[in-house]
C-alpha cells in the first residue's frame, strides 16, 4: 500500500498537466431553435428555452424533444417607423430575452419569468419596450395557465440591450435581477447616429435617473424594494455597457455581470448594491489608463450624495485590456463579446469547481466562440492566481466553434458532468450543444488501457493501481506540479492513499519502460 506522505518536491512534470484537463465527448441533440437566448437545466427535469418571438420551449435533454409551451400574445417585434433616421438606419431593439425560473418551481409557486418586447401604445417614439411577465406552469395539463405583466415600459434603444434576468436570494427574500444595456450606438463606430452626440443615450448610464446602463432589482411581483439604493428607484448598480450576462455564487452570496465593452474591456464585475462600474468615462482595469481622461476621472471622482458609501468598482476581470485599436475591422478587435455565464459547484468535473464559465459570442481572427474558466478563490471575491503551467481562465471547445457556433447561453446537469451550449448564430440552426466527460476517460490510462487500469475513480480514499507487468516507478502529483510521492513498488498490483480530497496526476512506469499517466478524483 503507497501513502501519500507530507514532504513536497516541486516539479514540474509536463505530461501529466496535459492529463489534468478533463476529456469530453460533443453531441448536438436533434432539437432546433430561433434565436434562443436563456437555456436553464430545469428542477423538473428538462431545458427551458427562451426563443425569438415570445415563446418558451421545453426540451427533454434525453432526446431533444421540444414543446413550445407559450407564445406572448403581445409580443412585438418593433415597426419600420421606428427606425433611427440616420447613420446605418438600425431598427429599434426587440426580442425575447431573459428568463428565470421561481426556486419553488416544483412546488407550491410553479412561475416562469420572461423578458420580451411589446408595444406599448404610446404616442412618444419609441413605442416599442421591454416587460418582464410570469408565466404560471401547470404540471398536470403541461401547459401555461396564466401571464401577469410585472414590470413595463423598460427602456430600449437601437444597440446594446443587455437583457439577462435572475432570481437572487438576499435577506432571506427572492428578488428579480434584471440587466438593461445603454441603449446607445458606440460613436467610435458610428459616429453620425446622433446628432449632437450628447444625445446617446450612453451618456446617460450613470445617472440614476434613467433605466438604462444598470442592472435592476425588484421584488418577485414587481414592485421596488424598499432597501434599493434610492428609493423608489428600481435601479442597482450602473455604469454598465452591455450587461448581457448574470451569475450567482450561492455558496458566499456573490452576483457577477458579464458585459461587452467597446473595442477594448469586456468585463466581468461583482455587483454591490449602488456602485458604479464607469462606463463609459472608465473601461476596465483602473490602472491602465487604456481611455482618455481616465485617470483623471477615478481620480477626481465625486461620489453621487444619494448612495451610500457610493464609489467606482473595478472589474473582476478584462478581456482586452489595452490600447484603443486603430482598425474599424470588428473582427480584428480582441474582444470576445461574452453573453453569459454561470457559477459551477460540482464534482462532475472536479477541476472546474468554484468557478465561473462563460460563453462567447465573436469568431474573430484572434478570438473564438469558446467558454471561459474562472477558477475562484474560496470567498468568490477573488481569482486564483494565474501560472504558465496552470493559467487562469481556461479555454474550452474553441476546436469546434465552426460546429457550436455563436454561444449565447450555458447550464449544466445537476450531476455536473453534461454542459449545455446555445448558439445564437454562427453556424445554419441554432440548437442545443452537450458536451459530456468522456465515460472512459476515469478508468484509462492515456494510450495504456491495455496495460494498467485505475479502479475506483474517483475514489473515497483508496484506489488500485494494477498492471499487466510489474511497476517500476510511480510518481504521484498535485494539480500544481508539486510532487507528492515517488515509489518503486514492483509489483503488477498496488494500493494507493489520499489523505485528503482532490485531483491527484499518477504517473506509472513500467520494467519496460512505457509510461502512462492518469488523473485520479479523491472524493
Amino acid at each position: 500500500m503507497l501513502t501519500i506522505r507530507s514532504y513536497l518536491l516541486f516539479v514540474f512534470f509536463g505530461v501529466c498537466f496535459e492529463a489534468q484537463t478533463q476529456t469530453f465527448v460533443r453531441s448536438e441533440l436533434s432539437t432546433t431553435l430561433t434565436a434562443p437566448w436563456e437555456i436553464i437545466y430545469g428542477p423538473d427535469s428538462f431545458l427551458w428555452i427562451s426563443e425569438s418571438g415570445g415563446q418558451v420551449s421545453r426540451v427533454d435533454p434525453s432526446n431533444g424533444n421540444k414543446t413550445v409551451v407559450y407564445t406572448a400574445s403581445d409580443y412585438f417585434g418593433g415597426d419600420l417607423s421606428e427606425q433611427l433616421n440616420a447613420c446605418h438606419h438600425p431598427n429599434i431593439g426587440s426580442g425575447t430575452l431573459g428568463m428565470a425560473l421561481h426556486p419553488d418551481f416544483t412546488g407550491s409557486s410553479p412561475y416562469i419569468y420572461l423578458v420580451y418586447s411589446y408595444n406599448n401604445g404610446s404616442a412618444i417614439a419609441p413605442s416599442t419596450k421591454f416587460k418582464i411577465a410570469r408565466l404560471t406552469w401547470n404540471s398536470g395539463s403541461q401547459s401555461i395557465t396564466s401571464n401577469t405583466t410585472l414590470v413595463q415600459n423598460l427602456a430600449n434603444g437601437y444597440d446594446h440591450l443587455g437583457g439577462r434576468l435572475m432570481i437572487i436570494p438576499q435577506n432571506l427574500n427572492y428578488y428579480l435581477f434584471f440587466s438593461i444595456g445603454d441603449n446607445g450606438i458606440s460613436e467610435t463606430n458610428s459616429p453620425s447616429c446622433y446628432t449632437p452626440p450628447s444625445l446617446n443615450p450612453n451618456n446617460f448610464v450613470q445617472d440614476p435617473n434613467y433605466q438604462n446602463g444598470k442592472i435592476h432589482r425588484f421584488h418577485l411581483d414587481g414592485s421596488i424594494p424598499s432597501d434599493n439604493p434610492i428609493p423608489g428607484n428600481s435601479f442597482y448598480t450602473r455604469g454598465h455597457r452591455n450587461p448581457q450576462g448574470l451569475m450567482y455564487n450561492p455558496l458566499q452570496n456573490v452576483i457577477y455581470d458579464v458585459e461587452h465593452g467597446d473595442r477594448t474591456d469586456d468585463e466581468i464585475n461583482i455587483l454591490k448594491a449602488g456602485m458604479n462600474y464607469g462606463w463609459k468615462t472608465v473601461r476596465g482595469y483602473h490602472t491602465d489608463n487604456n481611455y482618455p481622461g481616465e485617470n483623471t476621472y477615478i481620480s477626481t471622482y465625486q461620489p453621487n450624495p444619494l448612495i451610500v458609501n457610493d464609489a467606482l468598482i473595478e472589474p473582476l476581470y478584462a478581456w482586452c485590456s489595452t490600447a484603443q485599436p486603430s482598425t474599424s475591422v470588428y473582427l480584428d478587435w480582441c474582444t470576445v463579446a461574452p453573453s453569459d455565464g454561470i457559477f459551477y459547484s460540482s464534482n462532475g468535473v472536479p477541476e472546474w469547481d468554484n468557478s465561473l464559465l462563460v460563453v462567447t459570442l465573436k469568431n474573430g481572427s484572434i478570438t473564438n466562440n469558446e467558454v471561459y474558466q474562472f477558477k475562484l478563490t474560496a470567498d468568490g471575491m477573488h481569482l486564483e492566481p494565474s501560472t504558465t503551467v496552470n493559467p487562469n481562465p481556461k479555454q474550452f471547445f474553441s476546436q469546434d466553434q465552426s460546429l457550436n457556433g455563436r454561444l449565447r447561453d450555458i447550464c449544466y446537469s445537476p450531476d455536473g458532468k453534461k454542459i449545455y451550449l446555445i448558439n445564437n448564430g454562427g453556424t445554419a440552426t441554432d440548437k442545443i450543444t452537450v458536451y459530456s466527460i468522456d465515460p472512459n476517460e476515469l478508468n484509462a490510462l492515456s494510450s495504456g488501457d491495455n496495460y494498467c487500469s485505475i479502479s475506483p475513480n474517483p475514489s473515497n480514499e483508496k484506489t488500485t493501481v494494477t498492471c499487466s507487468e510489474k511497476i517500476s516507478e510511480i510518481s504521484i502529483y498535485n494539480q500544481i506540479g508539486q510532487e507528492l510521492l515517488i515509489e518503486t513498488p514492483l509489483t503488477k498490483s498496488f494500493e494507493i492513499v489520499f489523505p485528503a480530497s482532490g485531483v491527484y496526476i499518477v504517473r506509472i512506469k513500467a520494467m519496460s519502460g512505457e509510461t502512462w499517466t492518469k488523473k485520479v478524483i479523491r472524493l
